[in-house]
């Protein structure tokens, strides 16, 4: 089930546009970035479309993969308008 609270959808939203332009940049597609990180491609894509809520442990292993930092990730989403 989905966040209720505004700010969170907004912050799920931005994270998920953050990754998906951060694969989007590595050229890979959900299912190679699902490989790489050991994560099933229907969550990334959950992730992406910001109705799941990754936890710590999942941004990094995605980060990890995608070759960014957690911090840059976020940092990312926050100019997206998290």
């Amino acid at each position: 089930m989905a966040p209720r609270d505004k700010k969170t959808r907004l912050l799920l939203k931005a994270v998920g546009q953050a990754v998906r332009e951060a694969r989007d940049e590595l050229g890979v597609s959900q299912e190679e970035l699902g490989f790489e990180s050991e994560l099933d491609r229907t969550y990334i894509s959950g992730i992406e479309r910001g109705v799941r809520n990754p936890t710590v442990e999942t941004l990094s292993r995605l980060c990890r993969s995608l070759g960014v930092r957690v911090s840059e990730l976020i940092a990312r989403a926050e100019e997206l308008g998290a």
